[in-house]
This record gives structure tokens, C-alpha cells and sequence, in this order.
């Protein structure tokens, strides 16, 4: 069950693809639903993504698809369109998808598989993340709705967090995340790295799980969460 803005937002959304075949931009959902911040607007897509009615799509600016209506609503997905509606055409990429496996007899999903986007440093920042490098099965009970992707780690830096170097993270993707949450940082539009993220005032601390390593502090401007923990997958 939606929140009355949870609502408001995914129908404005849906009528603006419907008009412009583009999503509104951050500041007019914000000016539509009378909110004083764009963190509100974050928080409602959040949500409305978390209960599959909205897609974010990857890589791609002010890339929102509706998957869904309210059942109050969907007949409305249904309606002829109008002669001379503007409607696009639309080429999805898979590119953080979640790739359905092979089934087995009895119709359950083996696994399912997202791509591995190079490595992350879970010690000092490296060079920020790099592209598609292949894919990886990960079973489908590990993620949740929205886009996916997966880290090779690199370095001991969050050992005391059970996440070893060699391992693969499986991260969702998001950029807002609460404080204590183990996170992908990029920093300084630069730098990428996994740590727990703590809020410190007006300021961000990225805290490692090893006592070797310093908690490093920024301002919120130099820090953006890339999307945060779900699964861990080890090889032996």
C-alpha cells in the first residue's frame, strides 16, 4: 500500500512519460508534490522502486520507467491511445538487469545473473568503478527489486566485517543510504571504495572494519553513495 505522496509522485511520473515520453526532472516532481528538499523526492522513489512499481534505468540521466500501477489505476495501462499521442520507442539495456537463469523441472529459478563491474577497493580509495567485465550467478533469494551489480574485492580493509580481499560484493543500486550501512563511495567523482558510511553532522565518514585503517572524514559534497551492501560471494 502506497503513502498519499508515494502516489502522487509515481502518477505524476506516469503522466509525464505518457505526455513527454521523458520522466520530470528532480525539481518538478519536487515543485508537484510541494516539498521543500530534493532528498524527500529521493526517499519517495526509493520507496516507490523498493515496491516494484518504479525501474531506475542504468547509466542513463533522469532514467525512470513504471512498471506498475496501483490495481486502483492499472486499468488505465489498458486505455486505447489517443490518435496522434506522442508514444517512443524505447531500447532497454541489460546492463545492471537482473538476467533470469535456466529453471529446473519442477519451474524454481537455478540463480540469476548480474555483471561484475571490476574492482573495489575495501582499503584505500582506487580509481573509480570500472566497466562491465563479465557476469556472475548469484541466487535470486540475495536480491531484492531494483538494479544490481557485483565488486571483486580488493584489499583486508573490512576483514572485521567477515568481507575478506578475493571475495565479490553484490551491491543494489541506489545512492541513498542510512548511516551504520556498508556502502560503494565514490569520492571526488574519482575514487571508489567500499566502507560503512557514518553521518557526523554535516559531514561523512567512511569507516573501515579494521583497525589498521583510519576513518576518513568529507564534506557531503565530495562523497556520493553508488549503491550499498546486499550479498557477499566467496570462492574456495
Amino acid at each position: 500500500m502506497l503513502t498519499r505522496k508515494q502516489f502522487e509522485l509515481l502518477m505524476f511520473i506516469h503522466e509525464r512519460l505518457k505526455e513527454a515520453g521523458v520522466p520530470p526532472s528532480f525539481d518538478e516532481m519536487k515543485a508537484a508534490l510541494d516539498l521543500r528538499s530534493k532528498s524527500g523526492i529521493h526517499r519517495l522513489i526509493t520507496a516507490l522502486e523498493e515496491r516494484g512499481f518504479i525501474r531506475r534505468l542504468p547509466h542513463r540521466a533522469r532514467a525512470l520507467e513504471v512498471v506498475k500501477l496501483p490495481e486502483s489505476v492499472a486499468p488505465s495501462l489498458a486505455a486505447p491511445k489517443q490518435k496522434g499521442a506522442f508514444s517512443p520507442n524505447v531500447i532497454q539495456g541489460s546492463l545492471g538487469r537482473i538476467k533470469p537463469m535456466p529453471q529446473s523441472a519442477d519451474g524454481i529459478p537455478r540463480g540469476a545473473v548480474v555483471p561484475v563491474m571490476g574492482r573495489i577497493a575495501a582499503g584505500v580509495p582506487v580509481s573509480a568503478i570500472q566497466d562491465h567485465t563479465h557476469n556472475i550467478a548469484v541466487p535470486p533469494e540475495m536480491l531484492g527489486a531494483g538494479d544490481h551489480f557485483a565488486l571483486e574485492v580488493k584489499g583486508d580493509s573490512m576483514i572485521d566485517a567477515g568481507i575478506l580481499d578475493g571475495d565479490t560484493v553484490v551491491i543494489r543500486k541506489t545512492d541513498i543510504a542510512q548511516t551504520g550501512e556498508i556502502v560503494v563511495a565514490l569520492v571526488d567523482n574519482e575514487e571508489a571504495t567500499l566502507k560503512r558510511l557514518r553521518r557526523k553532522g554535516d559531514s561523512i565518514a567512511l569507516e573501515a572494519a579494521n583497525p589498521a585503517y583510519e576513518t576518513r572524514i568529507f564534506g557531503p559534497d565530495r562523497v556520493k553513495v553508488q549503491g550499498k551492501l546486499v550479498g557477499l560471494i566467496r570462492r574456495y
